[in-house]
């Protein structure tokens, strides 16, 4: 006869062979997994710990852990990923938003605020690169009257980022386009207050170092920013000014090594003046911001 599972005895199991396995937060993940399997939340379990489990459920359960064995990510095994406390869809076809990229997110509102403040009575904001749409959707939530465009290179984390804006509903305040960073709004004659972008931006030579779950799952068109990581960092800088307003500003993400040429980069276009840093959680620059020079517009 076959053994009954319990969650609790599962994911003891689990968590055990993920840790043999070399697999990062073994217990996390194995009560993520169980807990996606079963449709309720990770607490859920813990109340409900002496539940015996269906063959089907140790079944899938069993799928998911071999998944993420493979090195598989587990937001895209699960389909999501929390960011700015809220829920957003992900999936191989986009990045999975990290914690530090909510830096740009909470700077853009504050950046948002402050114009707000001064009488602005209607904020343009643009993200470039927008994969999941985690940034835009993210402040559109927290400004109502920011209207937003979200630009990707990829259709596919267009379609992503459009599910995740009417999941939360702010579809009818951003506009989804396809194509290379400014390329789309060309010829559009539309000026931005505020540029937020999390680019590609691992080195070309890095690239292979990566983690598994990064090199061998995460799309490389959103990782990879060519040599040095500075390709598309450069590209932003330089065509930036065409699209910002007087009071305008740029603020990037990228990795703490690129902070000085992306600032030294800065300071030698005419178009901006005046330029900051910001460090993440764990005290690494991680963001430049960057203001228009208030006579050009």
């Amino acid at each position: 006869m076959e053994k009954r599972w319990t969650i609790k005895e599962l994911l003891a199991v689990a968590s055990e062979y993920l840790c043999q396995k070399g697999i990062e937060s073994p217990r996390l993940a194995a009560e993520a997994l169980l807990a996606h399997v079963l449709g309720m939340k990770r607490i859920g379990l813990y109340l409900d710990f002496d539940r015996p489990l269906l063959a089907a459920e140790v079944s899938q359960f069993r799928e998911l852990i071999r998944r993420r064995v493979a090195r598989e990510p587990l937001q895209y095994i699960t389909g999501r990923q929390e960011f700015w406390s809220l829920d957003f869809e992900v999936g191989p076809h986009v990045l999975i938003p990290r914690p530090e990229t909510e830096l740009l997110v909470e700077y853009g509102i504050r950046q948002c605020k402050a114009m707000i403040s001064s009488n602005l009575q209607q904020v343009n904001v643009l993200d470039l690169c927008t994969g999941c749409g985690a940034v835009a959707v993210s402040i559109a939530k927290e400004i109502a009257v920011a209207r937003l465009w979200a630009i990707d290179i990829s259709p596919d984390a267009i379609s992503v980022a459009k599910r995740n804006a009417q999941k939360h509903g702010v579809m009818n305040r951003i506009k989804f386009l396809e194509g290379d960073l400014f390329e789309p709004i060309q010829d559009k004659n539309i000026h931005f207050h505020l540029i937020v972008s999390n680019p590609p931006y691992v080195a070309q030579e890095d690239y292979d170092e990566l983690p598994p779950e990064v090199k061998d799952f995460e799309p490389r068109i959103s990782l990879d920013g060519g040599p040095g990581g500075m390709v598309v960092i450069k590209r932003i800088l330089q065509e930036a000014p065409e699209f910002l307003t007087s009071m305008g500003v740029v603020m990037i993400e990228m990795d703490p090594g690129q902070i000085k040429k992306a600032m030294d980069l800065a300071s030698s276009l005419p178009g901006f003046e005046g330029s900051e840093v910001v460090k993440d959680y764990s005290g690494r620059e991680r963001v430049i911001v960057v203001r228009m020079k208030k006579h050009l517009k």
